[in-house]
């Protein structure tokens, strides 16, 4: 009886998961509004990573990535969900769009191989990867929106992120690797 008490029942595993997806919906917003702006770039160190990096290892590849293109969708509609209170399409045209694409490939990448990630050293690994996947994309868009030099998106769309994402790929690893059996059972 007593292991009956510590362990809740899931009933049904499909909502779930859809409860997952609207959650990682809801905490990248949440992510969009803790935000430091940079005075040398047009782009803002915001929360948001985090919850990208553990969006692909708590819901997989699939989920997560549908869990981030939910994100931008909500965002483009209108919602005020985007750093900066920014929110409509022409906000998926400015600075900050290929990092939103970066959300999306970042985590489906990140739930694809975080499966065989089976130590905290190898999912930091793991998410160091996605995250600088992310931060390619955003700096790739800077290039070719704003017309800068390939060294130029880098100092400005990559470099000064380095530090802050690798505090937060850390953490996600810190907390995916104590959470992970659990997150199977659930997700």
């Amino acid at each position: 009886m007593e292991a009956v008490l510590k362990k809740e029942i899931i009933i049904n595993k499909t909502l779930c998961r859809l409860i997952g997806v609207l959650l990682f919906v809801f905490l990248t917003a949440l992510g969009a509004f803790i935000r430091l702006p940079l005075p040398f770039t047009p782009v803002p160190v915001t929360l948001q990573t985090f919850f990208v990096l553990l969006s692909g290892a708590f819901l997989g590849a699939g989920l997560g990535a549908v869990s981030q293109l939910g994100y931008i969708l909500l965002g483009a509609t209108g919602l005020s969900l985007f750093a900066g209170f920014g929110s409509g399409t022409c906000y998926l045209c400015g600075p900050t769009a290929g990092y939103l694409v970066g959300f999306v490939l970042a985590s489906f990448l990140i739930g694809t191989f975080s499966g065989s990630a089976k130590s905290t050293a190898r999912l930091f690994a793991l998410l160091c990867i996605g995250d600088l996947l992310l931060l390619g994309c955003g700096a790739l868009w800077l290039k070719l929106l704003l017309g800068l030099s390939p060294k130029k998106a880098f100092l400005w769309g990559v470099l000064p992120f380095i530090p802050a994402d690798m505090l937060k790929a850390w953490m996600a690893a810190l907390l995916y690797a104590r959470l992970r059996t659990r997150a199977t059972q659930i997700f």
